[in-house]
């Protein structure tokens, strides 16, 4: 360890109770006052400038003239019913943090608190940013709404990290360029009309429609992407009905898309777009489709001389065997949105959580338990090391 890194010994002696207290008192996205409460109390305490912003939390601490770094937690849970059987089990009803939002609080809070007790190590700015709602996409942009930009300093840049099934625990990894995927949701419905199972030349069948759209949908990655790019279309949901002899007057669908490239993505939202209203013009379809957007995430695209100068001083502090490259990974996330709105580059970077006794357990998963240690010491050197990239004393 570096001999101009802060002694973590006072930030190890609560991380963990904090921890197990997070996971037992998860909070849904955009509900998550009570654990914004607690990570402002926490701030206020360390001495940093604290902001309730748009169901998130902003700490701020200045220390002399110098860059301005701001790094981010997301603090929302899932609804999803815990199946892990840890003794600090969640004890909210069917909802758990099983992405391992709770890790990413106490880390960012120790590193907070382990910079506010060596400024004589640093100059600058730290920004410590908690942002509700990742989950559903909501809570970069309902910050940025709240007036974000004008609430704090403007950033030189951003960083964040996020607990994953690899590397294993105890290593972090990185890369330039995207790293997580673009991601849409989309409610389509389609509109028959209703008539009886008996007479069916008197309706038209939405089911069959349905049908229809969700197979033609399949060659849009097949015939209309380059072999050498990356999309995924799904149709997650086909809803329709009520009664076997009764054919209904419309069919909901609901599709989930991801893409690497902006212009892929655009393929495939305008292809989806024409495939159904073409088969609803050849059905006779009575009235045009609805399209409903939502839960819609931005593409992670690592700046790369961000994360060349991250990367490096991972290497310093935890030695390059325990830095490792992060592959592309087809999840989406909505980090990107606070730097996009500042205009400031960023990089992501992922955090291991499965020790070599454990089976990893994907994220989002009723039994995802990630080991407390080193996952939580890990993630709380990643995130100083990586601000102290820029606000280390020359």
């Amino acid at each position: 360890m570096s001999t101009t890194f802060p002694d973590l010994g006072s930030v190890s002696q609560w991380q963990e109770e904090l921890y197990k207290h997070l996971h037992e008192h998860p909070e849904l996205s955009m509900e998550e006052t009570e654990t914004a409460a607690e990570i402002a109390r926490r701030l206020e305490a360390m001495g940093y400038d604290v902001q309730h912003v748009g169901g998130g939390v902003v700490g701020v601490l200045g220390n002399g003239d110098g860059p301005s770094v701001l790094f981010r937690a997301d603090i929302d849970a899932l609804p999803v019913a815990e199946a892990t059987g840890l003794p600090y089990s969640s004890k909210v009803e069917d909802v758990m943090h099983a992405c391992g939002h709770d890790a990413h609080i106490v880390c960012a809070l120790g590193a907070a608190q382990a910079l506010a007790e060596s400024r004589d190590l640093w100059a600058g700015t730290y920004i410590a940013l908690f942002q509700p709602a990742e989950e559903t996409a909501e809570g970069g942009r309902s910050m940025v709404a709240d007036g974000l930009l004008d609430k704090i300093p403007r950033p030189d840049v951003a960083l964040a990290q996020h607990v994953l099934v690899a590397p294993p625990a105890g290593q972090v990894a990185t890369a330039a360029g995207p790293v997580l995927s673009a991601g849409d949701s989309i409610r389509i419905t389609v509109f028959g009309k209703g008539s009886h199972g008996s007479m069916p030349h008197l309706g038209v069948d939405p089911v069959v429609l349905a049908s229809a759209i969700v197979l033609r949908l399949q060659g849009i990655v097949a015939r209309e992407i380059a072999p050498a790019d990356f999309g995924v279309v799904t149709v997650g949901s086909v809803q329709a009905g009520t009664k076997s002899n009764i054919i209904p007057d419309h069919a909901t669908l609901l599709v989930n898309l991801r893409a690497y490239d902006l212009a892929v993505r655009t393929t495939m939202l305008e292809a989806i777009e024409r495939i159904v209203r073409g088969e609803c013009a050849a059905a006779g379809s009575p009235q045009e489709p609805t399209f409903e957007y939502y839960d819609q995430f931005p593409m992670t695209d690592n700046d790369a001389d961000v994360d060349a100068r991250v990367r490096a001083a991972f290497v310093e502090h935890f030695g390059a065997d325990r830095v490792q490259h992060l592959p592309r990974i087809p999840a989406s996330e909505d980090f990107s949105v606070v730097p996009d709105a500042f205009g400031i580059p960023y990089t992501y970077w992922g955090l291991g959580g499965f020790t070599a006794d454990q089976t990893p357990v994907p994220n989002h998963n009723p039994g995802f338990a990630p080991a407390i240690q080193p996952t939580l010491a890990t993630g709380t050197e990643a995130a100083i090391a990586a601000a102290l990239a820029w606000l280390t004393k020359e």
